[in-house]
């Protein structure tokens, strides 16, 4: 994700790229309006920096413990539950909130899967039959879940790419939420975080792993 757009040296945070293409139009037309209609531009303009704000991209540092899983999103944890023999843990973004999406753990995505689907509100149940991308590490998947304004999924990894616990993985525009399907060895006392509680993507523990070797690095 570049951060060298001849605007980013005077935006005060990073954002993703998208955001720019997306910031364009309002920008130029709100330029535009300004000198012949000034709340019609300024309105515009405002419009144009929301956009980049929403989609901005601040770093992160994970912690470089063993055997940990890390947050995937910013928010609030708004899914853990049982799936057959694994759990789930997800994550509801805000409109407020980071919408990158980052690694939970080290590993190798073997696919990455567009399912198409409804956009019912990303924290309500129904949620789960929304459009999403789903990114398969083989051991565990990252699902990023639209919601009923999101409708721009954006994965940053291919199949065969290796990616560090905490690394920046997609985004996703305007509201959403963030699913991890943990791995089989992950069970409810490895589990650090609960409904309600606020993560940090890239940061936040999500769950420590009974072996520390389970991790690949």
């Amino acid at each position: 994700m570049a951060r060298n757009p001849p605007l980013a040296r005077v935006l005060p945070f990073p954002v993703v790229d998208e955001a720019w293409r997306l910031a364009l139009v309002p920008a130029l037309v709100g330029a535009a309006a300004l000198p012949l209609l000034p709340p019609v531009g300024g309105a515009l303009l405002a419009t144009a920096l929301g956009v980049l704000w929403f989609h901005r991209d601040p770093d992160r540092e994970p912690p470089d413990a063993d055997g940990i899983v890390v947050a995937p999103a910013d928010g609030t944890v708004s899914v853990v539950r049982e799936e057959g023999s694994r759990l789930r843990v997800g994550v509801f973004m805000n409109v407020t909130d980071v919408h990158v999406n980052r690694a939970p753990i080290a590993g190798e995505v073997r696919e990455v899967r567009h399912r198409p689907g409804a956009n019912r509100p990303a924290f309500s149940k129904e949620s789960d039959r929304n459009e999403q991308v789903a990114i398969d590490f083989g051991e565990y998947e990252l699902l990023i879940i639209a919601g009923w304004f999101a409708r721009r999924i954006h994965p940053a990894v291919e199949p065969g790419d290796a990616v560090d616990r905490g690394e920046r993985v997609g985004h996703v525009s305007f509201g959403s939420r963030a699913d991890v399907i943990l791995p089989p060895d992950v069970d409810e006392d490895d589990l650090r975080v609960r409904e309600g509680d606020a993560v940090r993507a890239g940061e936040t523990v999500v769950a420590e792993r009974a072996d520390d070797d389970a991790e690949r690095e």
